[in-house]
């Protein structure tokens, strides 16, 4: 893993590693699903040593495939799989403190100090101990279980995340142990973005050059979970950011390494599209963006731009307007057609863009332009003109128009491989400028299989919108119903926190720790609460993340113990250990009240 080495993919095993036949069974479909690493939970010694059960029989099957213990809580057990696995997780922020709280906020500098003391003391011997066994580790933080020392100095900020791991990479750097794999995760995609390049400048700053694991923890599951983890994993692997990726997905674990392997195989393909010369030193730009990406000012033109929520445009030229009620675009581009009536059913007259030839005044339309229009660009009087651009028809004179007409919105074209690349060096061309246009992006694809687009899709724009880059989204793919691309953009704008347009859910995959049916919950819970637009519920299988991840959630489901589960408000638990039969009840009995 690391340098020139391929991005590898891995998956987590969701069964209980006390369950030998269980745990072989799913870790060769996972093998043969594409896993090249597999990690297993080890809550205790107990489970810990039956890793090397568990390793042995792989073994006597012919898998080779290493084996990674996940450890929270208890750095016993880290000992203990030291011995029998390939590689051991531990998380900074329960490696030393039982269980994180959320009471205690202020340290003062002898009681902090004195926790650091403690990891030291604890960790140090660890690192020997695995040096000696020739075991690998990983650093792996997450943003829903920061420490109360870390909380109390950096509240659970990009900030808190990076130190949590640097206090343990110092000291790996100190003792020259050098197996060390590092992920920084958290269900919100920004987060995870903005703290994973925090912590490579640090990094880079501090000459260490560690190998990254990438995930976004609690995705979900289904079209969402896809397009978020492809989105906020795509964001960093593109600017050349990730050694391995993990998708975590509330499904099966075998089903989330196709989804990985198309991830990278889709980024991988930009290599070979333009031969040796990697893409970001292709356009004028920094080839890694900032840790956060402060939004360019930009004009209102109508309801685009300025402090308006990104709007979604859809490619209507077939002439099927069909709408989605609850994915419904604010455009429709009808290219040279006519507007249809969409019939008196209650619902808002959408808005047509016309091509500016067969474009004439009239209620709820607007022209459409294309750079060989520039002329009539400058002389056609409309409240909003759309501009459809490709990054080289940007000249001096375009500019220059650009910035003298508040009317004009910029569609820019790229090929989907060149979005993020493209996009980012028009931004740069209008700030250099001072031009305040608002910029849709536009990306045509043409997947036959729904799940690439997906992937795809996420990728091309997902680095873009998390940096606060484009006003609107413009999806098509030729092969498939317009609803389900302007589905996908209404996915993939909520994925990067930049328009919330339906209820989200935050569950995470599930582990050898989930003591209820965690699928069954989760559909049981979406079926029931899908109409709550905005509202974010939390459905955890245990309380490794819950609180933490649930500071970003309304309200929270999360596994107690076997058939018990407690609820949360916030960060607050309401109910504790009721049966698991009662708890969706429960929790819609909460969200009502």
């Amino acid at each position: 893993m690391g340098g020139l080495y391929p991005i590898r993919i891995q998956s987590m095993a969701n069964v209980s590693t006390m369950d030998t036949d269980a745990a072989v069974e799913q870790a060769i479909r996972m093998i043969e699903a594409g896993a090249e690493y597999i990690r297993f939970t080890a809550q205790g010694e107990r489970e810990a040593r039956n890793l090397g059960q568990i390793r042995q029989r792989l073994h006597d099957k012919g898998y080779q495939t290493p084996l990674v213990a996940d450890i929270h809580f208890n750095p016993k057990a880290a000992d203990v799989a030291a011995e029998y696995v390939e590689k051991v997780r531990i998380n900074p922020g329960n490696y030393i403190n039982k269980a994180k709280t959320l009471q205690q906020t202020d340290y003062t500098d002898e009681a902090y100090a004195a926790e650091t003391q403690k990891i030291r003391e604890r960790f140090i011997p660890f690192l020997e101990h695995c040096r000696k066994h020739q075991t690998a580790i990983r650093v792996g933080v997450n943003h829903g279980s920061l420490s109360d020392r870390i909380m109390s100095r950096y509240g659970d900020t990009p900030e808190g995340m990076v130190e949590s791991c640097m206090e343990f990479l110092r000291l790996c750097k100190q003792t020259a142990f050098e197996n060390v794999v590092i992920s920084m995760k958290a269900s919100n995609t920004v987060m995870m973005v903005q703290t994973v390049r925090l912590l490579v400048d640090i990094m880079e700053n501090e000459g260490m050059h560690y190998p990254l694991h990438l995930g976004v923890t609690e995705a979900g599951d289904d079209e969402d979970g896809r397009i978020k983890s492809a989105l906020g994993i795509g964001a960093l692997l593109i600017d050349g950011i990730g050694d391995t990726i993990r998708v975590s997905l509330s499904e099966q674990p075998e089903a989330e390494l196709p989804v990985a392997r198309r991830l990278v195989d889709y980024i991988a393909g930009r290599v070979s599209c333009h031969g040796d010369t990697p893409l970001h030193h292709q356009y004028p730009q920094k080839s890694v963006p900032p840790v956060r990406h402060c939004n360019r000012l930009v004009r209102s033109a109508g309801n685009i731009g300025e402090n308006h929520p990104p709007v979604v445009i859809s490619d209507r030229r077939s002439g099927n307007l069909t709408i989605d009620p609850l994915n419904k675009p604010d455009f429709l581009y009808i290219g040279s057609e006519s507007p249809h009536s969409f019939g008196e059913d209650g619902r808002r007259s959408p808005l047509f863009l016309i091509d500016i030839d067969h474009w004439h005044h009239c209620l709820n339309t607007y022209p459409y332009f294309y750079c060989k229009d520039f002329e009539k660009l400058k002389t056609t009087i409309a409240d909003l003109k759309f501009l459809e651009l490709t990054y080289p028809e940007c000249n001096d004179a375009m500019l220059e128009l650009l910035c003298d007409d508040p009317a004009i919105v910029v569609v820019l074209k790229s090929n989907p491989v060149d979005c993020v690349y493209e996009t980012r060096s028009f931004v740069r061309r209008l700030k250099d400028t001072g031009c305040e246009a608002p910029i849709i992006i536009r990306c045509d694809y043409r997947e036959a299989d729904l799940e690439s687009l997906q992937i795809k899709a996420a990728v091309d724009t997902g680095a873009l919108l998390i940096d606060g880059i484009g006003e609107g989204l413009f999806l098509t793919n030729a092969n498939s119903d317009p609803c389900l691309t302007d589905r996908y953009a209404f996915s993939i704008l909520q994925a990067a926190r930049r328009r919330i347009s339906k209820t989200e859910y935050i569950s995470c995959p599930g582990c050898g720790r989930t003591l209820y049916n965690l699928r069954t919950t989760i559909a049981r819970i979406k079926k029931a609460t899908s109409h709550l637009t905005g509202l974010k519920i939390a459905i955890m299988g245990c309380i490794v993340n819950g609180p933490g991840e649930m500071a970003d959630a309304d309200y929270g489901y999360v596994g107690a113990g076997k058939g018990r589960i407690s609820l949360y408000k916030g960060k607050i638990c309401v109910l504790k250990n009721i049966p698991e039969e009662e708890a969706v009840e429960q929790l819609l009995n909460l969200i009502n009240q």
